[in-house]
C-alpha cells in the first residue's frame, strides 16, 4: 500500500513538472499550437484552461472501449498504427500531452496563411463543435486539416502540399525512369518469358519508362 502511495506521488510530481515546463499564461482561446512529432508537425487549437484540441490518429478506440485507457496520452506506437488504420479522432488534451515534450510555437501559420485569421472564440468555438471521431486521411484530412478550417476557414495541408511535390520530384526524375526501364528489361530477360502477356506488360513498362522520361 506504501509503495502504491509512493509511486502515485512519484507520477504526480513528474505530470506536474511537465506541466510547468509549458507557461499557460501565454496561450489565449483560439491560438493556433504547433509542434514536431516524430516525422511531421502535428497541431491544435488551445481552448483555455491547459486545454488543447487536437485531431490525432489512434488505434485504441478502434480496439478497446476502455474510456480511461484511450484518454491517456496517445504515443507514437499509437499513432502510427491509427495512420495506417486511418483511425483518428478529435481530442482534448492537457498542453503538455499534446506537445509530447516538444517546443510550442504559437500561431506561426499566420505568418504562411494568406487568409486573415479568425476571431478567436470563433477558432474555439469551430474546435470544440468538431470534437468526436473521424476518418483519418494523411494527404486528405489530418491534423494540419483540422486547425487551418478553424482558425481560418480554410481545411487546407502545407505538409500533404510538400509530401506530393516530393513524390512528384522523385516519380518523374530521370533516375526513376532508368530504374524503371532495367527493372522491367531484367525480369523479361530473368523470366525468359516471351508470351504476348508479358511482352505487352514489358512494353507497357517501357512506355511508362518513355513517358517519365519526357516529363521529367
Amino acid at each position: 500500500m506504501f509503495l502504491y502511495q509512493l509511486l502515485n506521488f512519484y507520477f504526480a510530481a513528474v505530470k506536474k513538472d511537465e506541466d510547468s515546463k509549458y507557461e499557460l499564461s501565454q496561450y489565449k482561446r483560439g491560438d493556433l499550437l504547433e509542434v514536431p512529432r516524430t516525422l511531421f508537425t502535428h497541431f491544435g487549437i488551445y481552448l483555455g484552461n491547459n486545454r488543447v484540441a487536437h485531431l490525432i490518429p489512434d488505434i485504441l478506440p478502434a480496439i478497446t472501449k476502455d474510456k480511461a485507457a484511450i484518454a491517456k496520452m496517445v504515443t507514437n506506437n499509437r499513432l502510427l498504427v491509427g495512420v495506417i488504420a486511418k483511425v483518428a479522432s478529435v481530442r482534448v488534451d492537457s498542453v503538455a500531452d499534446f506537445a509530447y515534450g516538444s517546443k510550442i510555437l504559437i500561431n506561426h501559420m499566420d505568418k504562411v496563411c494568406r487568409q486573415p485569421a479568425l476571431d478567436g472564440e470563433e477558432v474555439a468555438r469551430r474546435a470544440e463543435k468538431l470534437l468526436g471521431s473521424v476518418t483519418y486521411s494523411l494527404l486528405w484530412y489530418n491534423c494540419e486539416h483540422y486547425v487551418m478550417y478553424c482558425r481560418y476557414g480554410i481545411a487546407i495541408s502545407y505538409q500533404t502540399y510538400q509530401f506530393c511535390t516530393t513524390v512528384r520530384k522523385i516519380v518523374f526524375s530521370r533516375m526513376s525512369a532508368y530504374l524503371t526501364a532495367v527493372c522491367g528489361v531484367s525480369a523479361m530477360f530473368y523470366l525468359d518469358c516471351m508470351t504476348p502477356l508479358m511482352l505487352l506488360l514489358n512494353l507497357l513498362n517501357l512506355l511508362v519508362s518513355f513517358t517519365i522520361w519526357m516529363a521529367s
